[in-house]
């Protein structure tokens, strides 16, 4: 595993196998966490006496915030990141603590509710050699295969 002095990540030149389908594992991470995502609203909405109906929009914001931020600072990857066997990296190669969990989630939810933004973003991440998005790219994170570490 060569890495790329000034990166700390592994080089995707060299290191291929680091990145191979990670785009696509993405994709299956973001349905298996928004199905979770759903389901944790659902459970919440009973929570708050049936009131999170009338501000739903904020509710599935702080669901959905709540349980990237966790997921990522606990073990580096989401529930849905974990079943496509894919986790989140610092530019230095070491996992996120809850600061930079909280900041990737925060820019990928601005991101998501400004749909040119979401639209570059995808682009970036699919002609990217590293899969990495727009708040990948601002953050210095990246995805890896976690068959690979």
């Amino acid at each position: 595993m060569e890495r790329n002095p000034y990166w700390g990540l592994p080089d995707p030149d060299t290191g291929h196998a680091f990145y191979d389908g990670v785009t696509r594992r993405r994709f299956l991470a973001w349905i298996v966490d928004m199905v979770l995502t759903v389901g944790l609203v659902l459970l919440a909405i009973p929570l708050t006496a049936f009131t999170g109906l009338f501000f739903l929009p904020l509710l599935w914001l702080a669901v959905s915030f709540a349980y990237r931020t966790l997921t990522i600072a606990s073990s580096g990857a989401t529930w849905g990141m974990h079943f496509a066997g894919i986790e989140l990296r610092n530019q230095d190669g070491s996992r996120p603590d809850g600061l930079i969990a909280a900041l990737h989630t925060g820019a990928y939810l601005a991101m998501t509710m400004v749909f040119p933004a979401q639209l570059i973003s995808i682009v970036v991440m699919l002609a990217s050699n590293r899969g990495q998005g727009l708040h990948d790219l601002v953050l210095g994170t990246a995805m890896i295969n976690k068959s690979q570490i």
